[in-house]
């Protein structure tokens, strides 16, 4: 087999990931409970998300002499959120909102978190499929680890729309978007044979999902987690979520 076509079957495993996560999302009995434990989870994966992989990349990309465009697609980022957040029915958190209210609240979460993750897991394909044509093995290492933190998203994603009552077609048109983006990036990278695209195009992208992220964190899954009902699994989702990500960086 061409190491091209092995490329995109690694990038098409990192999408079996967030399938994955998002099935045992579905399976679980106590949805309330799963909730929380999942935007526990979000909140902790994404934190050492930023931390250990997109600021390091950001910097590897764009360097001291692209550093402006970090700076200016983090607030892009950030505000095309914020402009999102207004064409969304009413979903703010809030202590005393009705369920219909916390439902909106829940699915507006995962579009937005949906639309940041996409992007994201492009620019990672196309990261992965590289790797994978310069060392199969270590491709292969990378997305393995790179899959233990999609596990987690592809739990939220698919959380946040169930409980959300949203229409099948919805949820699984949003996980698989998010799933198989990663295999766009590495679908792009084939096309454009990775040479063309240029390092302050990459940076700048990732600079836009970190801009995104942190609104997801401050303005959706912070007063989330703060109101929510179930303490106990919802600190045990922001423990395994740290240590996911502590695995995944390990591998």
């Amino acid at each position: 087999m061409r190491i091209e076509w092995i490329g995109l079957l690694v990038t098409l495993l990192l999408g079996l990931f967030v399938l994955v996560g998002a099935m045992v999302a579905f399976l679980a009995k106590k949805k309330g409970q799963i909730t929380d434990f999942s935007l526990g989870l979000a909140f902790s994966v994404i934190i050492m998300l930023i931390i250990l992989d997109l600021i390091p990349d950001i910097i590897e990309h764009l360097g001291l002499r692209y550093i402006w465009l970090f700076f200016i697609f983090v607030i892009v980022g950030y505000g095309i959120l914020r402009g999102l957040d207004y064409f969304i029915p009413d979903h703010h958190e809030d202590a005393h909102m009705t369920k219909n209210e916390s439902n909106n609240n829940l699915a507006h979460i995962g579009i937005i978190s949906s639309v940041a993750l996409i992007i994201h897991n492009v620019v990672e394909g196309m990261a992965v499929y590289s790797t994978v044509l310069s060392s199969v093995s270590t491709g292969l290492i990378l997305a393995i680890g790179i899959g233990f933190h999609n596990l987690p998203l592809g739990m939220v994603i698919a959380t946040t729309f169930y409980q959300g009552n949203q229409k099948s077609y919805k949820v699984w048109l949003s996980i698989g978007g998010v799933a198989f983006s990663t295999l766009l990036g590495g679908i792009l990278s084939f096309f454009l044979n990775n040479h063309m695209v240029p390092e302050a195009v990459l940076g700048s992208l990732l600079s836009l999902t970190l801009g995104m992220l942190i609104f997801i964190l401050f303005s959706e899954l912070l007063p989330r987690i703060r109101h929510s009902k179930f303490h106990k699994e919802r600190n045990i989702g922001l423990a395994i979520g740290f240590l996911i990500m502590m695995v995944s960086l390990l591998i």
